[in-house]
Formats: C-alpha cells, sequence, structure tokens
C-alpha cells in the first residue's frame, strides 16, 4: 500500500499541562502525605538528616535534606520530568544500598497541593545551587490556558529565602513551601507524633534521622501511647526498636508475647489499657495497625479491610512490615494514600494475616486481660457469662485493696499473690452466695403465694426474732435491718423446704427439696461465713444446689 506524500509523518505527543491535575496535583488531601513524599525523597537520595521547619506566623513551611541533590540537568530531566522513575533500568536501590520508595516519578506532584509558591533549590558536591519556583496561581492560569509543558517556565528564586537553611550544606536540596493551606491548623505535637508514627526507615538504616524544629523525631514522641500500651506481639521478629521503646515502658499489668507467623512479615501488634489511649491527641485522628513498605507507612489502619468485628479489635494498634510488596510491579493508588484493594499478592497478604496474626491475637487477648484482672471480651464463650461477670466483679473489689499501694513495691507484689490465690475462692463463694440468696427468696415467694402455714415453726421464730433483737443491742443498732420483716425472713432454706414439701401428696417421694437442703445447709453456713471451702466441697456444693434449682423450677411451674 502507497503511503500519501502529502500527508505528514512526524507526529510527536504534546502534553497539557492538566494532565498534572488529573495525575494528582489535587489528590494529595492529607498534609501528612505531602510530608511523606519530601521525606521518601531524601531517604532515596541518601540524605542522612531530614529538618523540617514550620512558621506559623508567615504559613510557610521548609524541608532541608543533606542528600546528594542534583545537578542542573538531573533538576530538569528527572525531578521536573512528571513520570520520570529512578527505577529506570532495573535500579532498585540508592548508592548507598537503601531501597527506594520512589517509583511512578509523579509523587512530586504532592509538593505542588499544599501551598501558594513552592521554591526548590538543590545542588551536588560538584555543582552549585540550582533550582525554581513553581507558583501554584501561574500554573493553573497556564492549565486553562492550555499550555504544554514546553510554554510553562518556572519562576526565578529568591536565594534570600532559603539562605539561612542551606548556607551549611554541601549537597542536599532545600523545598520552601510559601502560603500553607493545611498546615498551621496542626500543633507541633500532633505533627511530631504524625512523623514518630508514619516512617520506620530507622529499621533500616540507623544513620537516616528526622527533626522538626530542630529537635530530632524519636520514641518519645509516641511515649503516652507507649505508656498506655499492655501487651505487645512480636511477629517474626523479637528485636523491633519501637517494640523495644515500648516495652521499657511496661508495668506490671503488661506482657510480651512472641508470635510465629507462617507470613514474610516482620513487625508487632499491641494492645492498649482503653481503647480511647489510641486517640492522637487533641485530634480526630486514631492511632490503628498501619501497614508499611521499606520503612513508609503505605496503608493506614489496614484492619479495616479486615474487620473482625470482636471487641479487642478497638484495642489494637501495630506496625507490619511487608517489603516483598514493592517488586516489580507497582501496586500503589495514584494518591500515594494506599494500595490498589485488588492486588492479588495484596489480597492473599490480608488473608494470611487475618489468619495467622489477627485472629488469633483477638482469641489469646481474652485470656491475657482476665489474667491480669482487667474486663476482657464477652464474645469469647471459653468461659461462661456468669463466670466471668463474677471475675470481673472480684477484681473490682481485689483492685481496692491494692491500688492504694506504691506500685512495684514488695508489699503491693505480696498482696496481689495473696488476691491471685483467693480469687478462685471469691469467685466460687459470690456465685453461690448469689444462688444461695435467690433460691431461697424464690422458696419463701413460693410458700408466701401458695398460703402455706408456718405454724409449725413458731417456737423457731420466735427464739430468731429475741436473738436478732439481743444482738442489736448489743451493737446499738436502733434501724431496722431486715427490709422484710416477715416470719418467712427468719428461716434458712432446709426449714424453708420442710414448709414447701408440705404441699406434696408422698411425703415420702416428694421430700426431695428438704432433703438436699439439709445437706446444702452446713457447706452452706461454712461459705457464708466466708471460709475455703474444699475441691470436694465446692463439687458437692454445686451438686446439691444444682438439684435445689431443679426442684424449685420444678415447685414454680406446678403452682404456674
Amino acid at each position: 500500500m502507497s503511503k500519501n506524500p502529502s500527508e505528514p509523518n512526524n507526529f510527536i505527543f504534546k502534553i497539557s499541562l492538566s494532565v498534572l491535575d488529573h495525575l494528582g496535583r489535587h489528590l494529595y488531601r492529607s498534609f501528612s502525605t505531602v510530608l511523606g513524599e519530601a521525606i521518601s525523597n531524601s531517604w532515596d537520595a541518601d540524605a542522612q538528616s531530614v529538618r523540617i521547619y514550620l512558621d506559623r506566623e508567615t504559613s510557610n513551611l521548609t524541608i532541608v535534606d543533606d542528600g546528594i541533590g542534583m545537578t542542573p540537568s538531573q533538576f530538569q530531566d528527572h525531578f521536573l520530568k512528571i513520570g520520570y522513575s529512578k527505577r529506570k533500568g532495573n535500579i532498585t536501590r540508592s548508592p548507598s544500598g537503601r531501597p527506594f520508595i520512589g517509583r511512578k516519578g509523579i509523587g512530586k506532584l504532592a509538593l505542588l497541593s499544599c501551598a501558594k509558591r513552592v521554591t526548590i533549590v538543590t545542588k551536588t558536591e560538584e555543582t552549585g545551587w540550582t533550582g525554581g519556583v513553581i507558583d501554584n496561581a501561574g500554573l493553573d492560569s497556564a492549565i486553562t490556558e492550555d499550555l504544554t509543558p514546553q510554554d510553562y517556565l518556572l519562576d526565578k528564586y529568591d536565594s534570600g529565602h532559603i539562605s539561612s537553611y542551606s548556607s551549611h550544606l554541601i549537597h542536599g536540596t532545600v523545598i520552601h513551601f510559601e502560603g500553607l493551606n493545611e498546615a498551621v491548623k496542626h500543633t507541633d505535637e500532633y505533627l511530631r507524633k504524625i512523623i514518630a508514627l508514619s516512617f520506620r526507615f530507622s529499621i533500616i538504616d540507623s544513620t537516616f534521622k528526622i527533626f522538626y524544629q530542630d529537635t530530632e523525631i524519636t520514641f518519645d514522641d509516641l511515649e503516652d501511647l507507649a505508656l498506655g500500651t499492655q501487651f505487645i506481639w512480636n511477629i517474626n521478629t523479637p528485636e523491633d526498636p519501637f517494640a523495644l521503646y515500648i516495652q521499657s515502658k511496661f508495668d506490671e499489668k503488661s506482657e510480651v508475647i512472641s508470635l510465629p507467623a507462617p507470613v514474610e512479615v516482620r513487625g508487632f501488634l499491641a494492645s492498649v489499657k482503653k481503647p480511647r489511649l489510641l486517640k492522637v491527641t487533641g485530634t480526630d485522628e486514631r492511632v490503628g495497625v498501619d501497614l508499611f513498605v521499606n520503612g513508609r507507612v503505605r496503608e493506614k489502619n489496614i484492619l479495616k479491610h479486615i474487620p473482625t468485628a470482636r471487641i479487642p479489635e478497638d484495642y489494637l494498634y501495630g506496625q507490619i512490615h511487608f517489603d516483598s510488596l514493592d517488586d516489580g510491579t507497582d501496586r500503589f493508588a495514584t494518591g500515594r494514600e494506599g494500595i490498589v484493594a485488588d492486588d492479588p499478592i495484596y489480597s492473599a497478604f490480608l488473608n494470611a494475616l487475618l489468619k495467622h496474626i489477627v485472629n488469633p491475637i483477638v482469641n489469646q487477648w481474652d485470656a491475657l486481660r482476665r489474667k491480669h484482672k482487667e474486663t476482657g471480651d464477652p464474645e469469647n464463650k471459653t468461659i461462661t457469662t456468669k463466670q466471668r461477670k463474677l471475675e470481673e466483679l472480684v477484681n473490682e473489689v481485689s483492685d481496692e485493696y491494692v491500688k492504694e499501694l506504691t506500685t512495684g513495691s514488695k508489699e503491693k507484689q505480696k498482696v496481689r499473690d495473696w488476691i491471685d490465690e483467693l480469687s478462685e475462692d471469691a469467685q466460687f463463694n459470690i456465685g453461690a452466695y448469689t444462688d444461695c440468696f435467690v433460691s431461697e427468696n424464690l422458696v419463701r415467694k413460693y410458700i408466701d403465694d401458695s398460703a402455706i402455714s408456718t405454724d409449725s415453726m413458731k417456737e423457731q421464730i420466735k427464739e430468731y426474732r429475741r436473738q436478732s433483737v439481743e444482738h442489736k443491742e448489743k451493737a446499738n443498732i436502733s434501724f431496722v435491718i431486715r427490709e422484710n420483716d416477715s416470719d418467712l425472713s427468719y428461716l434458712s432454706m432446709d426449714q424453708l423446704t420442710f414448709l414447701a414439701d408440705a404441699k406434696g401428696k408422698d411425703k415420702i417421694k416428694d421430700a426431695y427439696l428438704h432433703r438436699h437442703a439439709t445437706e446444702y445447709k452446713p457447706l452452706r453456713d461454712a461459705m457464708a461465713h466466708t471460709a475455703r471451702l474444699t475441691p470436694e466441697s465446692k463439687t458437692r456444693l454445686q451438686s446439691v444446689y444444682d438439684n435445689i434449682k431443679g426442684r424449685i423450677i420444678k415447685l414454680l411451674t406446678e403452682s404456674e
């Protein structure tokens, strides 16, 4: 097929500047994401330090690093080339061996989203300062006029704006933001916490440090979170620096658990003493379980993708490192604030995380909380609801005896040991007393409702009343003790059941309730006097009570 010689054949692509908006100039809603891109660029540039300065009076932000910097040609052909990737030619690491964070070459657009003007200046050890200014108002106008990149020139930078930050640098990069849109509303404490939570580059390279207002960001910025932490599960690594820091703040009600898992991850999950402790002070933001790839958080609160709908989830936070996500495939969303949801590797990771890490932790959490005398997970049915309530009541009462003692003292630990020894008996006795109270009063109600006469017990009742008056006088008590001062209120279970059984037709066959109550009385009396019962007594008391309960239910059913 012949060509028409009149048709041109030198066609080329021409890109409108509006592509910047389509690619994501306005997609970066989170200021922490903007900081993330700048810090990640510093990491990729082999910087040993990145310094962040915020001037609230002028609404200006400056980020300075001592990385290798860029030559004028690199600034033009690499930094200002949207879509340029450092990984070209299958290069995945910096000259010092750090794994690259950048991939698509569009993360730099985040730097344009948070201020009116952005100045970028940079230098290498061999070249002087070079750079320019991106004025967002001018860029918006150029986009409106549908200009191409070749038609839009950066403004010249004013060295006076950056001299105080750049004069000491032999090489590095300075990014200066004028007229911030968002950051000034955040407190310094908030920004330090967010930075401390979002970057764990130190686990790869301990020489990399981040400073805010010339003070290094350290784990101490998260001290309140550490102090509020109760349990830590170390996942496939016993020496996560952050986890070790948290453990250094532990008290006697805290514990560390090793959790090996058949998942190619490392890190830790932790639970706090109260869910409110996960809230970042002064904000609506909440600390969660974050996913890190090569030291940078890539997905916040990943449990939202695999919710358990269990109470322990409200207490959990942590940091899971899964560097294998950073392979030859780009799985990160354009906004750099998440991972593509339907990616098969990511989906498999989430399923394995739920099965081998989250579910075991959720199931262990209840036993650990109960072990340390804390409210656990009522949805965990390894114990009955009744037993759980008894534990909680005994724990509340016991805590009143130890909370005033000095933390860590020998006396406090001694009392805790005593309480641990008494706890099981206390739970049994409280439950048995409740059973006794309810069953005896139901029998009283039954006798009263059935109009059964108490004449056969008149002499005993008279003597009990006399003793009651005598005891009150000795105690100098003038008020009424019994809510219902009827004759029945003075009778115990064996006497009450004798009256209740009087309604039976066959005194031999139907006198089951009284027979059981006679056996119940010495056990009940010992328990009522707070004596600690032997295992045999506990077993027998429970068996007798079960028989009594069954008989009372039968009586009430027949009455109905």
